[in-house]
């Protein structure tokens, strides 16, 4: 996976018609329809956010982040699963430059909607220029896909006004608009020698060991 995200597989340079997709997803993204409407901040107060609110059901956003590309690409569901995750991929990969390349690298951890070696089988035997890569367990931070979904959390999710979920959705799409009018790839700093280098660390039980940033 950090071969990937450097540009090489298997000890050899990834070709211009190579891709890296991030993917995971977002569970649980409320529709919470404030009883009071939300005010803006104004020279005397802070936003003013009503504490009650009614409930409007629930969504799922399935991501997948382009690594070299720096471009997001997402799916609104009911739940997550084996058929949304399905559902996402069947959208990127019958697009271009995704469904001619040679090789889109899929990088995903150990969710129960791709977990596995059933999950791999399930994409190459579907799309066979598709290899999926999975996170090592309880390493899904490393994952690229959990930036964009931090980035979404703080610039869309947190505020956490919607009035139902079709509202949800709309400004869940119009911000991957707005997110892609502006990327550019994640300026990923974590490698194989710090990868080592923390093994070595929790090996002795270190408490410093480093963590892996992004730009």
């Amino acid at each position: 996976m950090l071969d990937l995200y450097a540009g090489t597989w298997e000890e050899k340079p990834l070709g211009d018609n190579d891709f890296v997709i991030s993917t995971d997803e977002k569970t649980s993204i409320q529709a919470r329809d404030r009883i009071h409407e939300t005010l803006p901040p104004d020279q005397a107060c802070p936003m003013r956010v009503e504490f009650e609110y009614q409930r409007r059901g629930a969504l799922a956003y399935f991501g997948a982040w382009d690594v070299h590309q720096g471009k997001i690409m997402g799916r609104c569901e009911q739940a997550t699963g084996i058929e949304p995750f399905n559902r996402l991929v069947d959208q990127i990969m019958t697009q271009e430059p995704y469904a001619s390349a040679d090789r889109v690298f899929w990088v995903a951890d150990n969710g129960s909607s791709h977990r596995g070696q059933a999950s791999i089988d399930r994409l190459a035997n579907k799309y066979s220029n598709a290899i999926l890569i999975h996170t090592p367990v309880h390493a899904s931070w490393l994952n690229q896909i959990e930036i964009y979904f931090s980035i979404l959390q703080r610039k869309v999710i947190s505020l956490n006004d919607f009035n139902d979920l079709v509202e949800v959705e709309e400004r869940l799409k119009a911000f991957e608009v707005h997110y892609n009018a502006v990327a550019t790839p994640f300026d990923w700093k974590f490698d194989k020698d710090d990868l080592d280098d923390l093994l070595r660390r929790i090996e002795t039980h270190d408490p410093s060991a480093p963590k892996a940033t992004a730009a």
